[in-house]
């Protein structure tokens, strides 16, 4: 009979925030209404080999605090399987970059690439994203087409 010392480890909670629990980082809150998505849409964005990053510092006014993250992949990505696998990678990517690297006061979507997203080694994925944010948050370049303004 095995001893209790020789039980698997138990896995992290599945309904646990994805912020991580380090003192001090910003807990990641996920996006829910189709307007943020098209609100972040409409804003910054940066295409990576596995993902785009859309984002955008929401308004003094919204009500929302912290980091707000969602994810989608569209039907060109596969099956509901491989959907379903590209936003599992896309947000343990993000549990990993977001909270030393996103910014409190905005809104992140991640979109998965089609074959890229669900084929790409993991560790690219993540410096993908962390090029990704990085590019958004550059100030725009001299010479550079104005950003379209968000829409309301």
């Amino acid at each position: 009979m095995a001893s209790s010392s020789d039980a698997p480890p138990q896995a992290a909670e599945p309904d646990a925030p994805a912020g991580g629990s380090a003192p001090g980082s910003p807990t990641l809150q996920s996006l829910r209404k189709r307007a943020d998505f098209l609100r972040a849409a409409s804003a910054r964005r940066q295409g990576t080999r596995g993902l785009m990053l859309q984002g955008r510092q929401r308004r003094p006014d919204e009500p929302a605090t912290g980091i707000r993250v969602g994810f989608t992949c569209s039907k060109k990505i596969g099956n509901a399987v491989r959907r379903n696998r590209a936003k599992r990678r896309l947000r343990a990517a993000a549990r990993i970059v977001l909270p030393g690297a996103a910014r409190p006061g905005w809104d992140y979507v991640l979109v998965g690439r089609p074959g890229a997203t669900v084929e790409r080694d993991f560790a690219a994925l993540v410096d993908d994203l962390r090029h990704a944010l990085a590019s958004v948050h550059a100030p725009a370049r001299k010479g550079a087409p104005p950003r379209k303004a968000p829409r309301s």
